[in-house]
């Protein structure tokens, strides 16, 4: 009888409270979506402190690249290279804006916000996007 008290007790504490699992997340490098093109699957993505992001390489010819000035204080220098999936844990907390090397003139640009940490938002505001990019980024940083 102890035991299953025990048990139950155990349950309860665990069902009531706040476990944060990880959520990893993949991101597709595409050359054609829907009606646009050069485009990650997805432009925003959210995920906790320790979660990692994928990017999978399912087109040729393109990366990821973080942003200079686009990245919490702290994050070191982060570009993968062509044709080739990549991953990245995220250890700190804020926004981070990245882009595909040879396609950023062209709207491939994505943001990463981990742990709902918006402190570095300026940062990400004052970035000096160009052609397609300078159009689409003001829409995604406004649903950041």
């Amino acid at each position: 009888m102890k035991h299953l008290k025990l048990l139950i007790y155990t349950f309860c504490i665990l069902a009531f409270t706040n476990i944060s699992y990880s959520e990893d997340v993949t991101v597709e490098m595409l050359n054609k979506m829907d009606n646009e093109t050069m485009v990650y699957s997805k432009k925003i993505v959210r995920v906790n402190v320790g979660d990692t992001v994928f990017w999978k390489a399912t087109d040729k010819g393109h990366n990821v690249e973080f942003i200079k000035g686009g990245v919490p204080e702290g994050v070191e220098k982060f570009k993968s290279k062509f044709n080739k999936d990549a991953e990245y844990k995220f250890s700190i907390p804020g926004i981070y804006a990245y882009w595909c090397t040879p396609h950023k003139n062209m709207g491939m640009i994505g943001f990463v916000v981990v742990g709902d940490d918006k402190s570095n938002l300026e940062s990400i505001k004052s970035i000096r996007f160009s052609a397609k990019s300078k159009k689409i980024a003001p829409d995604l940083i406004n649903q950041l």
